[in-house]
């Protein structure tokens, strides 16, 4: 049978090896699948404008074919590779070959060759398909189907090949949807397990994340039996043990495959499935490249200088002389916090790994990465992000107070990111010194107190709203209401004047 052929075929290099150099017998080898997108020949059987119809074999849903091929030799084999849907008008077959075994050795030498099905074309030669050929066809498990006469064999040929491409043009977009699915999910506050669900998900099996003692970290979707379960926890200690990357097996009637992943630590990603699809490796390997990130230290490459340049800082290096350590010129500070559960070092990591930087701290429950300023951060799912200017390493703290204002603004307003406000306007009209002169004479009053002061920068960024502001600095409205009446009588100013609060802005910014 053809599936057999497959399956022999696929089995391990080591058995593949053994038999290819010890056989010295003249019987003939398995044949050798194709690598092309494989068709249901009940796909085929389904085109109304083939009419085609099956009259003998097997009618099993998960047979599929290859290619078309069109023979009229008595012995096809020689000229097939397997997986084929042999087509034949039978002009080959004589007079007399009902009364023989020519049916039988014509259909027992398809099969051999790991032909899937046969197609046997109605006149000109025949009218109909001999009884000897459909009772052979029945006898050896080989699908045979009548091709009418209106329907010639370059459009069953034509057919297949239509049906082969929408077959990889699915199979492409399956990938790609699941690459970004697995891509969002080492992005969400729980980056570990949501990529094994995707994982799981896209391969409709079982995926695993296996440590450096070969204990079970994390795993999502239905576990396979007991047995394939240990072959897999095996095929791990071949992958972490050996320079291999990948092992692959199959078990209990599951295909499992083990990833190492490339952190140097013994991690690995083991995936069982009851079956194999072409995209399923390439889904699996963008798994294990997310979690191989979600399982390092995210370094790339430039620990030791990282490591240096916080020595420095903590024997009191300026951060001007230590970011060249760090190879980029100018920088934006990244404040985030998760939108549901509280963030953990797994999941800053992850959030680091996707904006590009490996410079993460995580502080009473925000996330704050130093991101190169040729990296635009972008809004990442469950995640709300503020994000400064772009700044030199001496101008870091006044970034990180940017980030921090950016994501307050960002929670009030419900928006997933804003961005500190860097472009120039009146404000750079005015001599910087001059400003800051004035911003300190007009907030004099109420500089001892820098909860007033944030509170009156926060309520005027939100256009006086009392609830956003109350989000923003996390304390209740009526703390708003006093902090800003007390703004008002320190500073003799009628806060809904729009001029007012226009100066008032300005100084601030300045301040």
């Amino acid at each position: 049978m053809p599936g057999t052929s497959a399956s022999s075929a696929s089995s391990t290099s080591s058995t593949s090896s053994t038999s290819s150099t010890s056989s010295t017998s003249s019987a003939p080898s398995a044949p050798a699948v194709p690598p092309t997108p494989p068709v249901p020949l009940s796909a085929l059987l389904a085109r109304e404008d083939l009419a085609l119809r099956q009259i003998a074999g097997p009618s099993d849903p998960g047979l599929v074919i290859h290619w078309a091929h069109t023979s009229e030799m008595a012995d096809p084999y020689p000229y097939l590779l397997g997986g084929e849907l042999l087509l034949t008008a039978g002009v080959h077959i004589a007079e007399a070959a009902g009364s023989g075994t020519y049916f039988d050795d014509y259909v027992s030498r398809i099969v051999a060759a790991g032909g899937a099905a046969l197609g046997f074309g109605l006149a000109p030669v025949h009218d109909t398909v001999p009884r000897a050929l459909v009772a052979a066809c029945d006898a050896y498990g080989l699908p045979l189907l009548e091709v009418p006469p209106q329907t010639t064999f370059s459009g069953v040929a034509r057919a297949v090949w239509q049906l082969m491409a929408q077959s990889r043009l699915a199979e492409l977009r399956r990938v790609t949807e699941a690459q970004q699915s697995l891509a969002a999910a080492a992005s969400r506050p729980d980056p570990v397990p949501s990529v094994l669900r995707q994982l799981a998900q896209r391969v409709s099996g079982w995926a695993v994340l296996y440590g450096p003692d070969g204990t079970e970290i994390a795993s999502a979707g239905k576990a396979p039996a007991d047995q394939a379960r240990t072959a897999l926890a095996r095929l791990t200690r071949v992958v972490t043990s050996r320079p291999s990357s990948t092992a692959t097996d199959t078990a209990a009637g599951a295909h499992l495959a083990v990833y190492a992943l490339g952190t140097g630590q013994g991690f690995a990603l083991g995936v069982a499935a009851p079956q194999r699809d072409p995209g399923d490796h390439t889904i699996a390997s963008v798994a294990a490249v997310l979690l191989s990130l979600l399982t390092g230290e995210h370094q790339s490459g430039t620990g030791a200088a990282r490591s240096s340049a916080l020595v420095r800082l903590l024997l009191g290096a300026e951060p001007g002389t230590v970011a060249p350590l760090l190879g980029a010129g100018h920088w934006r500070v990244v404040h985030a916090r998760p939108n549901t559960q509280a963030a953990d070092p797994v999941a800053a990591s992850a959030l680091g790994a996707t904006l590009g930087s490996a410079l993460v701290d995580l502080a009473d429950g925000v996330v704050r990465i130093l991101v190169p300023a040729d990296r635009e951060p972008a809004a990442q799912p469950g995640w709300t992000l503020g994000v400064s200017a772009a700044v030199a390493p001496p101008d870091w703290p006044a970034a990180d107070t940017q980030a921090a204002r950016a994501l307050a603004r960002a929670r009030a307003t419900r928006a997933p990111l804003v961005r500190h406000g860097a472009h120039p306007g009146l404000a750079e009209l005015v001599p910087h010194d001059e400003a800051a002169a004035h911003a300190r004479t007009l907030l004099a009053p109420i500089a001892a107190a820098p909860a007033l002061t944030e509170t009156l920068r926060t309520w005027l960024s939100l256009h006086g709203s009392w609830d956003r502001t109350a989000v923003a600095l996390t304390v209740h409205r009526n703390t708003v209401r006093q902090r800003i009446a007390r703004c008002a009588a320190l500073l003799a100013a009628d806060l809904d004047d729009p001029d007012v609060r226009m100066e008032l802005w300005f100084a601030l910014k300045s301040h």
